[in-house]
């Protein structure tokens, strides 16, 4: 893991997010000290569009409104 200096990382932050974004961890320290990391963002917690989609249309055919239709909900919503 990399390690850069605040000033450094303050002047340099576009190219170290560029890094980081690449795979990279990089230590930010204030004299000499770690204060803070920059690590890669967790995107595994959201799927591919297709993927979502499909749990949306599997959550609509598995619960109903009753009688009632959308457009009646929306509608009683708004007065």
């Amino acid at each position: 893991m990399k390690s850069v200096g605040a000033y450094e990382a303050k002047t340099h932050l576009p190219e170290l997010l560029e890094r980081v974004a690449g795979g990279e961890r990089i230590t930010i320290t204030k004299h000499g000290v770690p204060v803070a990391k920059l690590v890669p963002a967790d995107v595994s917690r959201s799927g591919p569009a297709a993927d979502i989609i499909e749990q949306v249309r599997e959550f609509r055919a598995n619960h109903r409104l009753g009688r009632q239709s959308l457009r009646s909900l929306i509608e009683e919503g708004r007065s």
